[in-house]
Formats: C-alpha cells, structure tokens, sequence
C-alpha cells in the first residue's frame, strides 16, 4: 500500500510510517506530490497542501487522507466523502501547547511583560510604574471544557486560581471530577477576573464576546483568547478596554489573519498580541506526525477509524436502505437538542419496527451526532460521535420495540441534569417528518427555520402567534398543533405543543414578544438543514 506524505511530517512520524510492513511510504512536498497521487491508498498533509476536488479526481486509490492538526479547511470534506475517502485528523494534539500559551499570556497582562521588556531595552528602569497583580486567588472562568480547557484547568490549579467553566455540553460530573465550578455564561461572566475563550466556531459563538457580553463583566477583567478569532467583537472589545471595563487583553488569534495594520486593537497598549502560536511548539508538532501516522497504519490496517471528520462510505445499498433514517436520526437528535433544557447527560434510543433490525449503530451515531451538533457545528459525525459523546460523559442507551403506528418511527431522548425530552419521527415520502413531542403527536416537518412552542391549551394563542410573525414580517410556511389528550390529574392545565415552520430564521426579539403571552410556556427556534 502507498502511502504518500505530502507535507512536512515530523521525522518520528514517518519513521513510524516507514516501519509498518506493507506499506510503501513516499516521501514529498507539496509542489510535486500530485505525480504520486495516481497509486496513493493514503495521503498524509499538514496545512500547506490544499485536497481539492481536483486533487482527490488525481487519486483513485486513495482511501484516507490523515491531516497533522486539528483544521481541515485544507480539505475538501464534500469531495471526500463523495469519493468514499475518509478524512481524520488528529484533535488535542497541541492541547498542551495552547494550554500553556493561554497561561502565558495571563502572565504577561498580569505583570505587564511586553512593555516591561521593551522599557528595559529602551534603558528605563520603571519598576513602580509597572507594578503588576498575581494570578493566585483570582477567578478564571474558562468558556469551553474540550481537550485544550481542561489543560488550561491543571495549569491554572497551580497557580491557586478559582475557577468557573461554562459548557453546556459537559456534564455536572466531568466537572466535579476537574475540580471546577460549572456554571452558566452570565454569572462567569460577572464573577471571572480573568476569561479565557476554549470553544470552536458555531454559528452561536460567533462574536460570543459583544457589547452586551462586556457589559455583564465585572470592571477590570481581562480577556484572553487562543482559540478563533471571529468568538469576539473586536470593535466591542475595543470600546471596553477604552472606557476601562476591561483591563487588558491578550490574543494569539484574529478576525482576519494577519490583522490589518488599521485594527482598533492593535493601536492599544493595553493589548498583547501573538501571530497566532498559540500551538506551534516542536512537542505539538512531533505529537500530531506520530498520531496521524498511528491512525492511518490503524485505519489501512483494520479498517478502524479513529477521529473521522467526514462520513465512513457504506454500500450503495446499505445508504440506500439507512439513508432516510440516518438523517432522521440526526435531526431527531438535533431538534430534542434544541428544545430540551439543561446540561445533557444520557441519550436514549428506541427503534420501532423493523428498521431496528438494519445497522443501528449508524442510527444511533447520526442521532447523538444531532444532539452534538447544537454546540459543536460540524464537527460530529457517524463516526466520532460516541467518542465526543463519552469525552462529554454522556451515557448513551438503545432498545427495540414494536410498532407503534403503521411505519417504523424512532426515538430520540434526551435526559438533563434538569429533565428529559422525549421526540419521535418517522420517514413519510423519503423526508424525516416529526410524529410527536413528550407524548404529544404533532406531525410536522424537519427541516429548514422552525419555532417550537408549548403553552397551556386555552383560546387566542394560535392568534398570537401570527400576530407577532406577522407584524415582524416573518412568513409562516405550516402550522403543526398538537395537544395532550385524556383526563386531567386535579389542578393539571391542559397543554399544547406548536411547530411552526417560516421561510426565515426567528429572532430572539421575536421569541421574546411570543413568550409575553402568559399562555406560552416555551418559544424556541430550531435551526435545521433544509
């Protein structure tokens, strides 16, 4: 097997690559790995080579494509997964080496580093006027437990930090077990003297740190962030470190890189700025040759898949017979995600019918990859979901059971620290369409811009709902109501459940302006693929 290494890979990893009998290791660059491509099983990249369309048209060996780090912007993951070539990457590989930078850059804003160093070059002596503060005793609120926050935790216990953690998508025990305190983004927000940002980009963690973020912070707080510069409003954080709410910053990565020279941030002294470095260190580098080069041998080897970024290629017959289900699974998954509260901990799947005889564990995969996906875009997939479902301590549960109606249905729930969601779906006319919601049948659609509603069953809601999307000049594309049939345990309310599908996102605005009505009991918006 030929096993093409494209990029610059650390020495050990293709050593490692070199020893494995079987595979013939070619060793290139990336001006002129693409005369190999033609017998290549494996192609093994960093970041200078970009896996094009074209590139994998070159390739038709090519089974997997290993990239030494943790982005794949490099690839192209649709073009892959259409060639049946499976994409890995090697996640946490330089979570060290983030981790102590991020701890590092707290060091240099507490102790004014940068202007120390360049005062003492210039020949001043300024120890008074850049007196500066410990980090022990002082409350670091880290945003986002992943591999790299969890480095940052150990490093930050050294120094006799409190810290707080807000993830929704870790439990109370992972927590516990870290010895940190989880709470919610306000109150961190309030209590922190110093935050640290540890999340990947979402569609909701865009611009996480704005105006409005700011303002809840306590005065003099300091912001670090090695993680993605689009997390924070850079004019935001601007204004604040001007009007003095926050103290200092310290940023190892930018909304464009490099930042351009006219940024309001670097004109400010009050900010420490890296050429993003936050992983480049020759330990990080070493570690993610070695592990690309273990898991391409695993995978070329045993067919065993380890930190898949794209879907596995199944048969045509199988997609053919799981497809529909696999992606009703998956939004099953990602719509109980969105309107269950709290922090999840245990899903529960059940298949009825006789669609609990195919490979469950594709459905089970998609389902907890939907669930995933609220928080972690689209990092989860058929492949790694059970391994960042069980990072996150999550338990995950399966049965069978007979039919419910007349056409195999599955469900999907999701247990919080605060209570369970129950959801349930079924394919009609090839689309995954919603049956019913915490025992309350109420078919409707799953796709595209849906609200997701649940009030008491008395008159003039429905009313009010298209008042407020129509004054808000939202169309509304269908209307799904369902409500809870038989008798009433004494002083229960009856109660009804919404599905309202329109033709554009709903914003809080407007689901604040639904939720004043004192019948609605929960407005949400689901965001879902159409």
């Amino acid at each position: 097997m030929n096993v093409l290494v494209a990029d610059g890979l650390s020495k050990a990893g293709i050593e490692l690559l070199q020893s494995q009998p079987g595979l013939n290791v070619i060793v290139s660059n990336p001006k002129e790995f693409r005369q190999h491509l033609s017998d290549a099983e494996a192609l093994v990249v960093r970041s200078a080579v970009q896996v094009t369309r074209d590139v994998l048209d070159q390739a038709p060996r090519l089974r997997v494509v290993g990239r030494a780090g943790v982005g794949v912007d490099n690839v192209d993951l649709e073009a892959a997964t259409a060639a049946g070539v499976l994409v890995m990457n090697t996640p946490g590989g330089n979570a060290v080496s983030v981790a102590e930078h991020a701890l590092a850059l707290m060091l240099a804003i507490a102790r004014h580093i940068p202007a120390a160093d360049k005062s003492t070059h210039a020949g001043k002596w300024e120890k008074k006027k850049l007196l500066g503060t410990e980090l022990r005793g002082k409350t670091l609120g880290i945003i986002g437990l992943g591999s790299i926050g969890r480095e940052v935790v150990k490093r930050a216990q050294a120094f006799e930090m409190r810290i707080l953690a807000s993830d929704p998508y870790v439990t109370s025990q992972i927590a516990r077990d870290l010895n940190v305190e989880l709470v919610d983004l306000c109150r961190l927000y309030e209590e922190s003297d110093y935050i640290t940002l540890h999340v990947s980009l979402t569609a909701e963690t865009h611009h996480l740190l704005s105006h409005g973020a700011f303002a809840k912070m306590k005065p003099g707080v300091r912001i670090v962030n090695c993680a993605r510069g689009e997390l924070i409003d850079e004019a935001a954080l601007a204004e604040a470190i001007k009007s003095g709410k926050v103290a200092g910053a310290a940023m190892d990565v930018f909304s464009a890189e490099p930042p351009p020279q006219d940024s309001p941030l670097l004109a400010l002294g009050e900010v420490i700025a890296t050429p993003h470095i936050g992983g480049s260190t020759e330990e990080a580098q070493e570690i993610v040759g070695v592990r690309i080069a273990e898991q391409v041998v695993e995978y070329l080897q045993t067919g065993v898949a380890i930190n898949a970024v794209n879907m596995p290629a199944i048969t045509p017959e199988q997609y053919r017979a799981l497809g529909p289900y696999i992606t009703l699974a998956e939004r099953l998954g990602t719509f109980a995600a969105y309107v269950a509260a709290g922090n999840p901990r245990v899903v529960r799947f059940t298949y009825l019918g006789r669609i609990g005889d195919a490979n469950t564990n594709l459905l089970r995969n998609a389902g907890v990859a939907g669930v995933l996906n609220r928080s972690v875009s689209h990092k989860a997939n058929l492949v790694n979901a059970m391994q960042i479902a069980s990072q996150r301590g999550w338990s995950v549960a399966e049965q069978l059971a007979a039919r419910s109606g007349h056409t195999d249905s599955i469900r999907v729930e999701v247990e919080t620290d605060t209570g369970s969601t129950l959801v349930e779906g079924a394919v009609l006319l090839e689309k995954p369409r919603l049956l019913q919601v915490d025992g309350i049948y109420c078919e409707a659609q799953l796709s595209g811009h849906l609200v997701y509603m649940r009030n008491r069953d008395v008159p003039g809601v429905i009313g009010h709902v298209g008042t407020v999307l129509g004054d808000s000049r939202i169309n509304i594309a269908n209307f799904s109501l369902g409500r809870r049939n038989g008798p009433l345990a004494p002083g229960e309310e009856a109660e009804a459940i919404a599905v309202v599908s329109t033709d554009q996102e709903v914003p809080e605005s407007v689901l604040a302006e639904l939720r004043r009505n004192p019948a609605v009991k929960l407005a949400r918006s689901v965001d879902l693929d159409a």
